[in-house]
């Protein structure tokens, strides 16, 4: 039986569609830095999704500090930061490079953690960003505007994918709520990772590629699944999986 839950699934996996599911499969070279680069995002904004877009595709991890409008528990911090309150933005504390806009920043990912360009798919060109503008538009705005939250002492931890139907869901509640959290992303790398996690296009017992996060998440968990969330503020939002669940615990433990 369809609820309203499983309607908001079937509009996130329609703006999934319209991005031709950018920001699914991941670099098996990427090296995690030092300290996560921080970035400043708002879960709708059709340029930002084109930088998590690329960091899902770099497979790199990142501190997200949501900046909704009318939100104001990270713009001091942006302020500083950039000289101004436009999203995205990035600070990478690895090199203290700071960088506006979606194109510097992607291409900066890409020079800095792969050495090489960015793929034309991930540029900020005008079809790119017609097919973003769209994903925004069949979400109905969700992931844009602040919403009355409290605000948590430690930042939370969210494993995810860029293109996931289902961590759509809970990243924009976190952009809403603004929540920070290190957003963890678990890129599929292989055949054998596609697929919904009982459903995977292998044979036999499922492997990760070795010494990748998807194999240490496996060993921790037993199971490879997005999103999973963890909340170092209370005991009882540790390894939570399924949405539902997570943006019922969100809204609990956060909404004001």
């Amino acid at each position: 039986m369809f609820n309203s839950h499983n309607f908001d699934v079937l509009g996130s996996t329609l703006a999934s569609t319209l991005r031709r599911w950018r920001g699914t499969m991941g670099s098996r070279k990427t090296a995690q830095p030092e300290k996560a680069p921080e970035l400043f995002d708002r879960e709708g904004c059709p340029h930002c999704r084109l930088v998590r877009e690329a960091l899902t595709e770099l497979n790199l991890d990142a501190m997200i500090y949501p900046v909704p409008q009318g939100g104001v528990r990270h713009g001091q911090r942006l302020q500083e930061l950039s000289g101004g309150d436009a999203v995205p933005f990035l600070y990478d504390p690895n090199t203290n490079e700071k960088i506006a806009g979606a194109q510097a920043i992607i291409t900066y990912l890409f020079r800095q953690y792969r050495a090489k360009q960015p793929p034309a798919a991930l540029r900020e060109s005008f079809i790119n960003l017609m097919g973003s503008r769209l994903a925004t538009l069949v979400r109905g705005g969700k992931g844009l505007k602040a919403a009355p939250s409290n605000a948590p002492k430690k930042p939370l931890a969210l494993y995810s994918f860029e293109s996931s139907p289902f961590s759509r869901l809970v990243r924009e509640r976190l952009c809403e709520l603004e929540i920070p959290y290190l957003l963890v992303n678990l890129s599929k790398q292989q055949l054998a990772d596609l697929g919904p996690a009982a459903q995977r296009l292998h044979l036999g017992e499922y492997k990760p590629l070795p010494g990748s996060k998807r194999e240490a998440f496996l060993k921790e968990h037993g199971r490879v699944q997005a999103p999973f969330l963890v909340d170092p503020n209370r005991g009882e939002g540790a390894g939570l999986f399924e949405s539902a669940e997570i943006l019922k615990y969100l809204n609990a433990a956060y909404a004001a």
